[in-house]
Order: structure tokens, then C-alpha cells, then sequence
């Protein structure tokens, strides 16, 4: 008996915006101070003042040039160009700057899915000015940010998520791409296939192994080859180099904090016993801040006596952690430094507050021209 072929389900009812912030930190600073968009810009502390430690968070275009990038040591970025000017950032402002976006978004629609700090999605199939076109609402958008917050941004228009981010990624920056059901198959059989969305370093050497470089390419393989290769990534690219990716868009609310607390039945009674507490802890936040994609700069420990008094206290890092060991280490000071562990440990607890994305992908965009870009 030969297999069924259903039909792919392919929903085209929605109007989905990826918006994308141009060179988001570069930018912010190049607006707030002209000068630094007149040399190669590197937002990192200088590798100088860390031992050599530290990543780039994003570099502007001059540093681009020099094949600076988000996520590459700082360090290696100093040997690439000693010139530049090494920014350590302000996340308190970017942070800012990204509630004031999300302001402008939510004038058009509630259905905001933030990606990360600089990029969301917006559904605007039914949305608040009544308009039929997701191609206004984005211009719109894009003409708000400008005004307001004077920085620029991408824009994708599309029916799928999927689509609506490579779209936003296609004419960088200040573009506005729109990719409509009849034309998406084409759209995508031309992309390079490092272009798709989910194909990095790694899986993009075994695509060109079976000949894959192109979405055309990848078109042409059947279901089964690719589920054979890739598994449920292969499933999912079979779908989405034929438009398919009916994922709506999910209102969720950006995490503040990640943390893990326990409340013993039997008090606590030696430094020991906490210690070894607050080490499973740190392991259990790290895997959370993992799952989030996130790192911070602050460690808050709370503990809690058996008389019920409650300390919470804080400390701050110059540099993002993420591992257990250095959450472990900024716990344990902390617990050092205000631990009466004779009056009996009823609740210890670990939160990282201070987060931001492992990673970010805007790079390496000119600055904007004089005037209105939207115009």
C-alpha cells in the first residue's frame, strides 16, 4: 500500500511586521554623540582595561570593514583595529530606548512578539487604526521611530513570521520588504541558503555537502530526504522554502529575572550545607538563563532565617555572566558577607536580574542619512 499525500496547509490570512532596529547600540551612541560615527565604533569594553577580556556586543560599519562582529572576542577585535574607539555601552539606556519602540508598536497592535531588545513581531491583521495594509502600518511605524526616538529601523511585511524576518533582513537598513503570497515561493528559491533563518556555521557546511546553496536547492529535495538528514529541522525547512510556517505570532511578556529558591523543613546549620544549596542553585539558573537565551550582570541572594528574617542583597558585575561557576562566585561572597548561619537557613535563593540577550544581530549598518529617511 503506498504512503498519502496530504496537502500542505499553508494559512496566507495573516499580515505579520518584523521590525528590525538598525545597528541598535551603534546607532543609539552615534546619534547621542556624532563624533563616533566618524571612526570604527565598538561597543565592548577596551580589552585593555579587562585583561582581554569580553565580547562585542555589535561594532558600526567603519569597524565592520575591518571584519569586527557581534560575539567576537574584544580582544581579537583590538588586533583587527587598534584604532577603534571601544565603547563599554549603556543597557540601561538601550533598554529605555527599546520600551519606547514598543510604545510606538502597541498605537497599532497588542499581538507583539519581542524576538530580543531590538526586534519584534507584530501581527496587524485586525489592528488599531482599522487600516487593510500591513505596507502603511509598517511605514508608519518606521516614520514614528524616526521622529521620535530619531534612530531607523527594517521592516518586513509578510503572510508568516518566517517570511516577514527575511524580508526585514533583505535591504538593510531603512528597508521595507514585502513579500506576498504569490510571490514567496521565488522569493525564497533565490535566497543563498545561509539566508534561512535557523541555518548557521554548523549546518550550513553539511547543506552544501548534498548540494545545497541556494533555496532552490533545498526546494528540490524531497520530504524525506531532508527529514533523513535533519530531522524535525528538515520536516520544518521542506515547509518553509514553500512559504509554509503557520506559527502565530505569541504576545509575550520580555523576563526580568530568572531565579531558583528553596524553603527547607530542616533548618540549615553550617556554611557548608548553604554552600553546596547555593551551588545546585546557580547550576538550575544557569539552565534557565540557557532556555531564555539570556546573561546578566546582577546576582541577588535571599536568605532566610528560622526566625523569618529575610536579607536580600545584590551585587552587579562590569561584565554579563551566564556560567554556574561565576553566578556560584558572586552568590558566595554575598552569602559571606551577610550569612548568619547560627540563627538556622530557612530559604536560600538565587535571582539574575540585569538581562539581556546571549546575542544580538544587528551589526554593522551605516549611520542614517541627513533628513527623514521614510519620505
Amino acid at each position: 500500500m503506498t504512503g498519502l499525500q496530504f496537502p500542505l496547509k499553508n494559512d496566507i490570512t495573516r499580515k505579520i511586521i518584523h521590525i528590525d532596529m538598525d545597528a541598535f547600540f551603534a546607532s543609539v551612541e552615534e546619534r547621542d554623540n556624532p563624533k563616533l560615527a566618524e571612526q570604527p565604533l565598538v561597543i565592548a569594553r577596551h580589552p585593555n582595561d579587562t585583561g582581554g577580556r569580553g565580547v562585542v556586543t555589535t561594532a558600526n560599519y567603519k569597524a565592520r570593514k575591518y571584519g569586527i562582529h557581534s560575539a567576537m572576542s574584544a580582544q581579537k577585535a583590538y588586533e583587527l583595529c587598534p584604532h577603534a574607539t571601544f565603547f563599554p555601552g549603556n543597557h540601561q539606556k538601550y533598554r529605555a530606548i527599546s520600551q519606547q519602540v514598543r510604545e510606538i508598536f502597541q498605537r497599532y497592535t497588542d499581538i507583539i512578539e519581542p524576538v530580543s531588545i531590538d526586534e519584534a513581531y507584530l501581527d496587524v491583521t485586525q489592528n488599531k487604526i482599522n487600516s487593510t495594509s500591513a505596507i502603511k502600518i509598517a511605514r508608519m511605524i518606521q516614520h514614528d521611530i524616526w521622529q521620535e526616538v530619531h534612530l531607523t529601523c527594517s521592516a518586513g511585511v509578510s503572510y508568516n513570521k518566517f517570511l516577514a524576518k527575511l524580508a526585514s533582513d533583505y535591504q538593510k537598513p531603512k528597508g521595507l520588504t514585502v513579500v506576498t503570497p504569490d510571490k514567496a515561493v521565488d522569493f525564497l528559491k533565490d535566497l543563498p541558503i545561509e539566508k534561512f533563518h535557523g541555518i548557521g556555521k554548523k549546518t550550513a557546511p553539511k547543506m552544501h555537502e548534498l548540494g545545497i546553496y541556494t533555496g532552490n536547492d533545498l526546494y528540490q529535495k524531497s520530504e524525506m530526504e531532508l527529514i533523513q538528514e535533519f530531522g524535525k529541522m528538515g520536516y520544518s525547512l521542506y515547509r518553509k522554502v514553500r512559504g509554509i510556517h503557520n506559527s502565530p505570532v505569541q504576545v509575550t511578556r520580555e523576563r526580568k529575572s530568572v531565579g531558583r529558591e528553596r524553603t527547607y523543613a530542616k533548618e540549615l546549620t553550617s556554611e557548608q550545607e548553604c554552600l553546596t544549596e547555593l551551588r545546585t542553585m546557580a547550576a538550575q539558573v544557569m539552565q534557565s538563563l540557557k532556555k531564555e537565551q539570556k546573561h546578566g550582570k546582577t546576582v541577588v541572594l535571599k536568605l532566610r532565617y528560622s526566625d523569618f528574617e529575610t536579607i536580600t542583597k545584590r551585587a552587579t558585575v562590569q561584565e554579563y555572566i551566564y556560567q554556574k561557576d561565576d553566578i556560584f562566585s558572586q552568590a558566595s561572597l554575598i552569602f559571606e558577607e551577610v550569612a548568619q548561619v547560627e540563627k538556622g537557613v530557612r530559604l536560600l535563593g538565587i535571582t539574575m536580574t540585569n538581562l539581556d540577550p546571549l546575542t544580538y544581530e544587528n551589526i554593522v549598518l551605516p549611520l542614517w542619512e541627513k533628513g527623514d529617511p521614510y519620505k
